[in-house]
């Protein structure tokens, strides 16, 4: 069964609001409390479920283009260009005005004084979205199905080379010896860098994203399959078994090249694309083959809430990572206002993770309020 493009495929809707809201909660942990394991990244090996958002994220970004490129091809290359070029941008220069908000910062006398450009991050998720989109679109608009896939593979193999021959001889995957360290230690120095790791690192570095635009390449081949091929058993039965093989292949990689989601290594883009196929063929046979259980009002209540997500998620991304920005200056006493708000009222009601946990939830919920108010007004926020 085909599907024309102007068809949607609830179960992709559902899989980009699901990573915008688990994105929200992990980001905007309580603060000072320790959170459930699931729910931080990894140290440095390793995987976690946390560790799956953001290559999910690039996963259904390339699902949007398989959408979106049919009319691209059909309006020639001129029109791609330009739609390709403003939107990577814009991405980009929104990602970096993220870190560099609120612009100024207070002083120890209390005067507020601009924040330098020489101590802003560069790069971060969404510029590494936006470099995974534009290189993306490039290889699945000018190269064949087989040539984009031989081309995937020739960049997880080479980024593993890459770790390899230009990393520290005795520790090439250690975080002071990698080889993604020592490039954007050299292209921008360590005051362009995020700081969060105890040294200067960027989890989001230039080297790494390369291996990054493959989860983007197959998250719109992935899309033009289900297209293709329509809401069928087979098509379930095909994604989950590629996801299978893919993780497969992935934890037999992981003995010598580890899954690891700050160096973004090979073997994790395995594994993560896996997942995500493992994931998107419940979803399907839930909202597009069982349609008796898609309509329960609970399944229904359910589905609508993460589309709210879906439908404006750059710009509900944006919002959770600025608001919290912004109450963070909200002094309260001695603490700032979400210190204050976690101290005082969800380790209250629940002491340690757990109310962590809700601390999150009811910031994730404000933040769905966001969208619910956009999605009530027919508001689409579109780069």
């Amino acid at each position: 069964m085909n599907l024309s493009s102007s068809q949607r495929f609830l179960s992709l809707d559902v899989l980009r609001g699901l990573t915008i809201c688990f994105m929200i909660i992990v980001n905007t942990s309580a603060p000072g409390v320790q959170a459930y394991p699931p729910l931080e990244h990894a140290h440095w090996f390793g995987f976690t479920p946390t560790d799956l958002v953001f290559p999910t994220f690039m996963f259904v970004v390339g699902n949007a283009m398989s959408f979106s490129m049919k009319k691209y091809i059909q309006q020639g290359s001129a029109a791609f260009w330009k739609k390709v070029v403003k939107r990577t941008i814009i991405i980009f220069l929104l990602g970096y005005l993220m870190y560099w908000f609120p612009f100024f910062y207070f002083t120890d006398s209390g005067q507020w004084a601009w924040k330098p450009f020489s101590h802003t991050r560069i790069m971060g998720v969404l510029q590494r979205i936006a470099l995974g989109y534009f290189f993306g679109s490039l290889i699945v608009y000018y190269l064949s199905q087989r040539a984009a896939t031989l081309l995937s593979i020739a960049i997880l193999l080479g980024y593993w080379g890459l770790l390899y021959l230009f990393g520290d001889p005795q520790a090439p995957l250690s975080m002071t010896g990698n080889a993604v360290l020592k490039l954007d230690r050299w292209l921008f120095g360590d005051n362009h860098l995020y700081h969060g790791e105890g040294i200067p690192f960027d989890p989001e570095g230039v080297l790494s994203t390369l291996p990054a635009i493959v989860n983007v390449v197959w998250g719109y081949y992935a899309g033009k399959f289900i297209q293709e091929k329509g809401k069928t058993y087979e098509t379930i039965a095909k994604l989950m078994m590629v996801g299978a093989i893919l993780c497969f292949i992935a934890l037999f990689w992981n003995q010598s090249f580890p899954i690891a989601k700050k160096l973004w290594t090979s073997s994790f883009v395995l594994y993560t694309v896996g997942l995500d196929l493992l994931i998107l063929g419940p979803l399907m046979y839930g909202l597009e083959l069982r349609t008796d259980l898609a309509q329960r009002p609970v399944m229904r209540k359910l589905t609508y809430f993460f589309e709210v997500f879906g439908r404006n998620p750059l710009f509900i991304y944006l919002v959770s990572e600025l608001l919290i920005e912004i109450l963070w200056m909200i002094p309260v006493g001695e603490d700032d206002l979400p210190q204050w708000v976690s101290d005082h009222i969800f380790q209250k009601i629940a002491a340690g993770a757990f109310g962590g946990l809700l601390y999150s939830l009811t910031y994730m919920g404000i933040c769905w309020l966001v969208g619910y108010f956009l999605d009530r007004k027919k508001i689409y926020i579109k780069v």
